[in-house]
C-alpha cells in the first residue's frame, strides 16, 4: 500500500494540488494525457481571491511581472467603478494560463511532486484501502499506478469522473464560441478591436495583446448553432465571425491556435465518491467570465490538498475529507448561478437593454456595488460557522501588513509554510499558548500588534487561510479548543 496522491491533469487544480501536498510532505504524481505542456489554455484572468491565494504560498511575485492589471471588476460587461472593499485588495491580473501552469508545474517539482505527461487514465478501480489506476501510454502501452486516493482534475469530459459514476447535471444550450492566439504586430490591429464589443444580436467580442507580436481573441453569439468542438476552427471562420460582431477586418493570416468553447453550466453531482476526488472544471463548469475558471479550481486544490495530508499523515480529525465537498460543492453551484446571471445580460440588447439600465444605475450604490465585486472574484466566499461564532469565522481573512517583534510581516508571509496558524493581536505575550501544546506539528503561533484591519484580539486560520475561529476583547479558552480538536485533530 503507498499513501501517494495520484492527479489526473496538470491544470491549475490538478498543479495547485500538488504543490500543495509537497508543501506537506505527501507524494504525489500529476499524469497528464497531452505529451507536451499546453499552449492552448484558454484562461487569462487571475481573479483577487486567486492572487490572495498564490500569495500566501508565495507563488504569485513571479507572475506579477509583466501583468496586465484590470482597471475594473465587471457583471456581465457592466462594468463596475472602483469601490472600497474594506481590505487589501488587488484587481483581476492578465496572467496566461500557459504560464500559470509552467510557473506552477515548477514550484510542484521543486517541493516533490512527481509530472508524468503523455499518459490516459482509461480504468479507475477503487477499494477499501485505495485505488488502482490504469493507464494509457501515447505509444498503446498499458501501466498500473496504486495510490491511497485519485484526484480527478482533468478537465469538463473529465474520465475520472465519468468512470467513477458521478454525474455532471447542467444545460448547455446553443452557442457559438471561438478563442484563441493571432499572430499580428500590435501596431497593426484595428483599434476598434482592443477592447470589449456588444453586437445587436447579443453576445460579444474581446480582443487584447497578450504577448510581443500576440493577439488574444474572444468571440460569443448566444443562440447560435455551433459545429461541433473537435471541427478545427479556420482563419477564414475566425476572420468571418470577427466582421459579423464588429464590422471591422481582422487583416490576419497566421494563428498560434485557435479553439472552440461552449457556453455548457454544470456541477457534479458529488465532488468525492469513495478514495477518488474531482476539482476544477471536471466538478463545475461554466461561461469564462471574471477568472473564475482558474479561480475556482485553484481554492479546490487548497480546500482539498491541506485535508489529503493531514488524512494520510494520521493527524485528522474525523470527517475532515467530507468537508471537502459540503465547502467547495456550494461554492461551485454559486460560480455557475452567479455566471449564468451575467450571460443573461450578454442577450440580444432589445431583451436585456432595460435590465443592464437597471444593474447598472444599482451599481451606482456603493454596498450593491461591493457585494458584487466580492461575489465575482470570490472574495464573499465564506464557508458555514458554528452559530453564535464570531463574525469572520468561516471567511478568509485579509491579507493585512501587520507587525511582530521581528518587524513587519502580512498574514500572507505568515501562512506560506502551509499549516495552521494561530495569530495573537493582542500586542502581548499569548493568552493562548497551553491551548496550543501538543499541537506544533500543525499550528504555528505568531504574537503581532493589533490591527483595524482584521478587528479581533486572536484568529485561528485553516492552512487555506480561512478562519476557524476568532475572539474579540474577551478571551475564549473553550472556544480555541473546540476549533483546534475540529480541524486539527487531537493534540500528540
Amino acid at each position: 500500500m503507498t499513501d501517494t496522491v495520484i492527479i489526473a491533469g496538470a491544470g491549475p487544480a490538478g498543479l495547485m494540488l500538488a504543490y500543495e501536498l509537497g508543501l506537506a510532505g505527501v507524494p504525489a504524481v500529476v499524469v497528464e494525457r497531452h505529451p507536451q505542456q499546453r499552449v492552448d489554455a484558454p484562461g487569462v484572468a487571475i481573479n483577487p481571491s486567486t492572487i490572495e491565494l498564490l500569495d500566501q504560498r508565495g507563488l504569485m511575485e513571479e507572475l506579477r511581472e509583466g501583468a496586465l492589471v484590470l482597471p475594473t471588476e465587471h457583471f456581465g460587461f457592466v462594468f463596475l467603478k472602483a469601490t472600497d472593499l474594506g481590505r487589501p485588495s488587488e484587481n483581476t491580473h492578465l496572467v496566461l494560463q500557459p504560464r500559470l501552469e509552467q510557473h506552477l508545474e515548477r514550484h510542484a517539482v521543486r517541493v516533490g511532486a512527481t509530472v508524468r505527461r503523455g499518459l490516459e487514465v482509461v480504468s479507475v478501480r477503487p477499494d477499501a484501502d485505495g485505488v488502482t489506476v490504469g493507464l494509457r501510454g501515447a505509444d498503446g502501452s498499458r501501466e498500473e499506478l496504486r495510490g491511497r486516493y485519485l484526484v480527478g482534475c482533468d478537465g469538463r469530459h473529465s474520465t475520472v469522473r465519468n468512470l467513477t459514476g458521478i454525474g455532471f447535471p447542467g444545460i448547455e444550450p446553443p452557442f457559438h464560441g471561438i478563442v484563441g492566439d493571432v499572430e499580428i504586430e500590435h501596431s497593426e490591429i484595428p483599434p476598434e478591436l482592443l477592447a470589449v464589443r456588444h453586437h445587436p444580436s447579443g453576445g460579444h467580442f474581446l480582443g487584447a495583446p497578450t504577448l510581443p507580436g500576440v493577439f488574444r481573441v474572444m468571440l460569443a453569439e448566444f443562440g447560435t448553432a455551433s459545429p461541433a468542438e473537435d471541427v478545427p476552427v479556420t482563419m477564414d471562420e475566425l476572420r468571418e465571425s470577427i466582421v459579423r460582431m464588429t464590422g471591422v477586418d481582422l487583416k490576419a493570416d497566421r494563428f498560434l491556435w485557435l479553439s472552440r468553447f461552449t457556453n455548457a453550466t454544470r456541477n457534479a453531482e458529488r465532488y468525492s465518491e469513495g478514495p477518488v476526488f474531482i476539482a476544477g472544471d471536471a466538478a463545475h463548469v461554466h461561461y469564462p467570465f471574471n477568472g473564475k475558471g482558474i479561480g475556482t479550481a485553484v481554492h479546490d486544490a487548497v480546500n482539498l490538498g491541506w485535508k489529503l495530508a493531514a488524512t494520510l499523515q494520521g493527524r485528522a480529525p474525523d470527517g475532515l475529507l467530507d468537508t471537502y465537498h459540503a465547502e467547495r460543492h456550494p461554492v461551485g453551484q454559486a460560480a455557475c448561478d452567479l455566471v449564468r446571471a451575467q450571460v443573461a445580460l450578454c442577450h440580444p440588447p432589445q431583451e436585456v437593454a432595460p435590465l443592464r439600465a437597471l444593474i447598472g444605475r444599482l451599481a451606482e450604490f456603493e454596498d450593491v456595488r461591493r457585494y458584487l465585486v466580492e461575489a465575482i472574484t470570490d472574495l464573499s466566499v465564506r464557508y458555514p460557522a458554528p452559530e453564535g461564532a464570531h463574525p469572520l469565522v468561516g471567511a478568509r481573512l485579509p491579507h493585512a501588513a501587520l507587525t511582530a517583534a521581528e518587524g513587519p510581516v502580512s498574514v500572507a508571509e505568515l501562512l506560506r509554510p502551509g499549516g495552521g496558524l494561530l495569530l495573537d493581536l493582542t500586542g502581548g505575550p499569548s493568552e493562548y499558548a497551553a491551548d496550543v501544546e501538543g499541537l506544533a506539528d500543525r499550528v504555528r503561533t505568531a504574537e503581532v500588534q493589533p490591527s483595524g484591519d482584521i478587528g479581533a484580539g486572536a484568529v485561528l486560520l485553516r492552512p487555506d487561510g480561512h478562519v476557524a475561529w476568532a475572539a474579540g476583547d474577551t478571551v475564549d479558552h473553550e472556544g480555541l479548543r473546540t476549533a483546534l480538536t475540529t480541524w486539527f485533530g487531537a493534540a500528540a
